[in-house]
């Protein structure tokens, strides 16, 4: 307990020093058309944020981006060099004293650390800030706007305190404290992007909020993968996870087959095998929002459904993302004794992930949302990729699943295994359904991240 009040005492002292120190560097000309965007979380896990660097560097913006660097961001953003990444430290959780004393020194150091990572940046003229995690973030960096002269932009994703509601109940003072936090300093901001039109009017009402919706949208890297880029991801899947490789082996040795294609040694000519799996896709950060048992018990109704002799695929099931429960559901998997239906849980490479969504057959989505107000984006990506979707049902899902559109919406795992049977019924079936759904994404024309950032969020820059 006397190290961590000891650590209290240092940072303290050191907030004055750090004030002095960064002094010079505020009261010198903000450099033009540049942006400090920040995440109080991992650059790499935080695409929207990601795609605002892109956006604002291609329309002549430099960026210095802040957030923890646990895993790689696209490439994109590594190559341009007019974004320059700041990595953050993370304090891990400390091991004395009460959890509520704990969480309170976490908050404290990082609000010095951030605030001494920004005052040794070059000033920029807006502050871009993903929320959440908005604490302490969104408090320091309204007071660093308020020395250098930077416009604070928030992007509100969801509620943090909400996120926090999920673990500790609605009504510990925990959340009550951080949702006063966040309503607060929230309206000290200078713009406000959000997104969804339903978060947008919540805002407004209860929070006194005028934000822009800037719905999230695919870049363009998201696209329908090609068969020979299918063919080598599953090959190179099946080095490390066992259900992307050939059950049988090809006749011809000189063939390289995968548990979904096969590329002719002659010719390099690259076909679906006639009796794969179907493909399934879901990815996930693995938290209290979403219910991975459903489609656990969903796939477990559905192997049974084989088992009594419907004219169904075997399926392959993966499910990517790092996240606080991924072990608990690993277990669960691990304990299931299926026949016809293999899951695997990798963590995949940006570059990768794209081109999985591009060779699937079906993705899933289990996001319910803490709040209500926020859309997944992994459908997003999804779409991006004319890939058919089957999402759990909440308040704003209607604002991007159109249901028996371009995916469907289920409530509990017998409806969600009523839906694979009959997307998946005589697979691969050209007139059925899952087709029909990948042709009416085809057709519906996606506007793409950047141009639906260039009509809602580069006048705002432009014009303040």
């Amino acid at each position: 307990m006397a190290a961590s009040w000891l650590v209290l005492l240092a940072l303290c002292l050191l907030l004055p020093l750090l004030l002095l120190g960064g002094w010079k560097r505020w009261r010198r000309r903000r450099a033009a058309r540049h942006v400090v965007a920040v995440v109080l979380g991992d650059v790499g896990r935080s695409p929207r944020m990601q795609y605002h660097a892109l956006s604002l560097a291609m329309h002549g913006f430099s960026v210095t981006l802040l957030g923890f660097c646990n895993s790689k961001p696209h490439d994109e953003l590594l190559q341009n060099n007019r974004i320059q990444i700041v990595g953050l430290t993370e304090l891990q959780s400390l091991a004395v004293g009460p959890r509520v004393f704990q969480y309170g020194v976490k908050v404290v150091f990082q609000a010095v650390y951030l605030l001494w990572k920004l005052m040794w940046r070059e000033p920029g003229d807006y502050i871009f800030l993903q929320n959440p995690p908005g604490l302490p973030s969104i408090a320091v960096c309204w007071f660093v706007g308020c020395l250098c002269g930077s416009k604070l932009v928030i992007d509100w994703h969801n509620y943090g305190y909400s996120i926090m509601g999920l673990v500790h109940g609605p009504n510990h003072p925990l959340v009550l404290l951080a949702k006063w936090y966040e309503r607060f300093f929230g309206r000290l901001s200078h713009l406000n992007l959000c997104v969804t039109n339903a978060m947008r009017e919540d805002l407004a009402e209860n929070w006194r909020i005028r934000a822009v919706t800037v719905y999230d949208k695919p870049a363009s890297f998201f696209k329908e993968a090609p068969l020979d880029l299918q063919h080598r991801l599953f090959m190179k899947l099946g080095g490390t996870h066992s259900q992307f490789r050939a059950r049988l082996e090809p006749e011809d040795p000189a063939t390289e087959r995968s548990a979904f294609t096969e590329r002719y040694a002659g010719s390099g000519l690259v076909t679906r095998l006639r009796e794969r799996p179907a493909l399934l896709v879901s990815s996930t950060s693995w938290t209290e929002d979403e219910d991975f048992s459903i489609l656990l018990a969903a796939l477990e109704k559905f192997e049974q459904l084989i088992l009594d002799g419907h004219n169904l695929p075997s399926v392959v099931c993966v499910i990517t993302g790092k996240g606080p429960l991924r072990e608990y559901y690993s277990r669960l998997i691990q304990q299931k004794c299926f026949q016809h239906v293999q899951v695997c849980t990798p963590w995949l490479e940006a570059e990768d992930y794209p081109l999985l969504l591009g060779s699937a057959d079906l993705g899933v989505c289990l996001h319910t949302s803490s709040s209500g107000l926020d859309l997944p984006m992994k459908v997003v990506d999804m779409f991006g990729c004319c890939l058919p979707v089957c999402a759990v049902n909440f308040k704003c899902l209607h604002e991007l699943v159109k249901h028996e559109e371009n995916g469907l919406v289920f409530e509990d795992s017998e409806e969600l295994a009523a839906q694979l049977q009959m997307l998946f019924s005589n697979f691969p079936d050209p007139a059925g359904k899952l087709n029909q759904f990948r042709k009416n994404l085809r057709e519906s024309e996606q506007l793409r991240w950047d141009e639906s950032w260039v009509q809602t969020v580069l006048p705002l820059v432009m014009d303040t």
